[in-house]
């Protein structure tokens, strides 16, 4: 009678191999951060290409099917998208010029307004800066201070100015190259997959994923620009001046959730009390930029996009700040866009779908037949 062989069990990694793993996984991390961080001037307009050719990319494929060339096609979309651009920045200019021209005057107002509201602050301010000024003159009396000149506001916007003009251009040329490029990327990543099961597999999650994002996309961007339609006519309504710039500014910011709205109704804010004399007054543009950004979170957005693509705000904040600490204010718009593309990728595959949860909203778990929607598949 023979005995039969132990099962081969698995030896387990030493435990020091184990944490190796870890500190070459946290350096890894660290490496890309800063990587993302030191190559924001290159990545920037790529990742602004890639998204804006994900959101045309549908346009792209419907006019091919009446057999016009998908760089003919992509060659007007990103022609039209840059003449409104330059169209919306030429008359934002004007209004921008005037705002900043006008700032002293509006400072000066909101002092007086805050003085005449918390007047025993000022004057504990005042005093303290006077104490300051004697210790000063006492302690360096005699000594010769030398004021290194900082650059002006003008230099600091024209610098700025052709930042965003050069990262503009670079990503529609990019984004062009892309939509006329058609299936090309697709075809590269059927190419690298060996099974046919799993080329229809990966070809089948790219146009999912596409058509989610580019849906998401280019909703928000339509409700972006219609707040802003609303916002700017409201304000002019009410008599805030400028109102076409935070009408632009409203629909900027408002791919920024939460954070966005909140900037432009304290800047709105500022405007309405340095212009008006009455607090009742002041208070009416803020309050119906509020209600805006209330009826469009809350109604529009959910109506027009539904429930399955909306985000986690713990995951949004903090998105947003990482984002806008590696790449600032353009990482900060780039923040939510990135992380829908990231959720949308993590629900059509299993093994990122915890992630995915943890980027969802807080909301009743899908059903095998949502979830099989989702992914696209029958």
């Amino acid at each position: 009678m023979t005995s039969e062989p132990a099962p081969a069990t698995e030896t387990p990694a030493p435990q020091g191999t184990s944490r190796l793993q870890k500190y070459i996984g946290f350096i890894l991390l660290l490496l890309i951060v800063y990587g993302l961080y030191l190559g924001r001037e290159f990545l920037t307009p790529i990742v602004l290409s890639f998204l804006i050719s994900l959101t045309l990319t549908p346009i792209v494929r419907f006019l091919g099917k009446y057999a016009i060339p998908p760089a003919l096609s992509a060659t007007v979309l990103v022609i039209s998208i840059t003449a409104s651009i330059t169209v919306m920045g030429y008359l934002v200019s004007g209004p921008v010029s005037e705002l900043l021209a006008d700032a002293p005057r509006i400072t000066e107002r909101l002092k007086v307004k805050i003085h005449t509201l918390q007047a025993t602050v000022e004057q504990a301010v005042q005093a303290t800066q006077e104490i300051d000024k004697a210790t000063e003159a006492i302690s360096e009396r005699g000594v010769q201070k030398v004021v290194v000149a900082q650059p002006g506001i003008l230099s600091i916007a024209a610098g700025t100015a052709l930042s965003i003009v050069t990262t503009l251009a670079i990503t529609f040329v990019l984004s062009l190259f892309l939509l006329a490029s058609g299936p090309l990327f697709y075809e590269k990543i059927v190419q690298s997959v060996p099974r046919l099961s799993d080329k229809k597999r990966v070809l089948r999650a790219a146009y999912t994923v596409e058509q989610v994002v580019s849906r998401y996309l280019f909703t928000i961007t339509l409700i972006n620009i219609g707040l802003g339609v609303v916002v700017g006519l409201g304000l002019w309504l009410i008599g805030i001046p400028n109102a076409f710039v935070w009408g632009v500014a409203a629909a900027l910011l408002n791919y920024l959730p939460y954070v966005g709205a909140l900037i432009n109704i304290v800047l709105v804010a500022m405007i309405s009390f340095a212009t008006y004399d009455s607090l009742l007054v002041g208070l009416a543009g803020p309050a119906f930029v509020l209600c805006c950004n209330v009826i469009e979170g809350q109604f529009v957005t959910p109506l027009l996009l539904g429930r399955r693509l909306e985000l986690n705000t713990v995951a949004v904040f903090i998105s947003i700040s990482f984002w806008s600490w590696i790449w600032g204010f353009i990482g900060a718009l780039l923040a939510v866009p990135i992380l829908v593309v990231i959720k949308v990728i993590c629900d059509h595959f299993d093994s990122l779908a915890a992630f995915g949860n943890f980027l969802a909203a807080q909301q009743p778990a899908p059903s095998p037949e949502e979830r099989q929607e989702a992914r696209g598949t029958p």
